[in-house]
């Protein structure tokens, strides 16, 4: 009943910066929490960043410093902005929003995941 829609993915040199977006759009009355996670072939998918609706944010270890997390609650949207680009960082980058749907149930929804690939 909430479907999210990611943007921002694509092909990067080493160093360089990419922004993504994740729009969450349906019958939301509020959302709890945004999160960012990274999933590579044969591996689980892992937290990359998460922030709560009050932008209270947390990071993996091996982005903080280079990547930030936020979100506009008025849109339903949470961004990642990505800089000093490793090609370790190359994955699928999934989004993940919570929260709650008019009607009172809960909802954790998650977006397509577009690809961030960081050449050497």
């Amino acid at each position: 009943q909430v479907q999210l829609v990611e943007s921002g993915g694509g092909l990067v040199q080493a160093g360089g910066s990419l922004r993504l977006s994740c729009a969450a759009a349906g019958r939301i009355l509020n959302i709890n929490e945004y999160a960012w996670y990274c999933q590579t072939p044969g591996q689980q998918r892992e937290l990359v960043a998460h922030i709560t609706y009050g932008g209270s944010a947390t990071y993996a270890d091996s982005v903080k410093g280079r990547f930030t997390i936020s979100r506009d609650n008025a849109k339903n949207t949470v961004y990642l902005q990505m800089n000093s680009l490793k090609p370790e960082d190359t994955a699928v980058y999934y989004c993940n929003i919570a929260g709650r749907i008019i009607g009172g149930d809960s909802f954790s929804s998650w977006g397509q995941g577009p690809r961030v690939t960081v050449s050497s």
